[in-house]
């Protein structure tokens, strides 16, 4: 692939500039004030969160894309789906506005962004379950990476409990984005081998299902228990601070 292919947009940049921003003013907050959530180190705390988030998303969607292109389907770059413009993602409102609502009154980071392939220009079926799969792997690789990044650098508290808070909502996406549902991502990877008619009704469950999955974790407490116990296994797997990580989501949900 050529390196002119892949050319990340402005917005991308604008994206982690906020993130960056965000992180900042993060490390103005005390340990002794950290929980008494002072305005500015609050307003750090949601634009790391959210700025991150949003950034994360881009990548889920490029992630796809990219391995897609390399896969045989080369229209994903007519289409600006390597620029890294959230835009690009289909609707902004169902994709973008939407899930980011749904993160902060929730804390739950809903699948947004989508990415269309032409799954018959891809070479094989293992490829077509390849790019299903890049989106939450991208997700768990940037869960390990902010992990590793709090373990190993020594940072003040908040801008830690931000980083610790955004990993774990990382890995959330990973485990719900896995989950064989349609719609989703783990669905996507085993749908090439299902029969025609188990493929009719995962096209036919799609535009509702992962709707369906939301609110049983939000209305349900006994499946989102599950959930919350599997993310946090292996949360800690990877070497994850659940108690910073608490402290970050107490932070970022202010208004609780």
């Amino acid at each position: 692939m050529q390196r002119s292919v892949v050319r990340p947009s402005l917005l991308f940049y604008a994206l982690l500039g906020i993130t960056v921003a965000g992180g900042l003013l993060t490390t103005t907050m005390s340990v002794d004030e950290l929980l008494d959530r002072p305005v500015l180190g609050t307003l750090g705390m949601f634009l790391l969160v959210i700025g991150g988030w949003a950034v994360s998303l881009t990548l889920h969607e490029f992630g796809h894309a990219l391995v897609a292109y390399k896969g045989g389907d080369h229209e994903v770059a007519a289409k600006g789906y390597l620029s890294m413009d959230i835009r690009r993602y289909t609707d902004p409102v169902l994709s973008l506005v939407l899930p980011l609502i749904i993160l902060a009154v929730g804390g739950i980071p809903l699948p947004g962004g989508a990415v269309w392939i032409n799954r018959w220009a891809l070479r094989s079926r293992s490829v077509s379950s390849w790019v299903s799969l890049a989106g939450p792997l991208s997700n768990l690789a940037l869960g390990v990476l902010l992990t590793a990044l709090v373990a190993t650098v020594s940072m003040p508290l908040g801008l830690l409990a931000g980083l610790s808070y955004l990993a774990s909502l990382q890995i959330l996406a990973f485990v719900i984005n896995i989950l064989p549902v349609p719609g989703l991502d783990g669905f996507g990877a085993i749908e090439p081998y299902l029969s025609p008619k188990a493929r009719e009704f995962g096209a036919k469950a799609r535009p509702w299902a992962p709707l369906i999955l939301f609110a049983l974790i939000i209305g349900v407490p006994g499946v989102s228990t599950v959930l919350w116990q599997l993310t946090d296994s292996v949360f800690a797997a990877v070497g994850g601070d659940s108690f910073a990580a608490a402290v970050g989501q107490y932070v970022f949900m202010f208004w609780r």
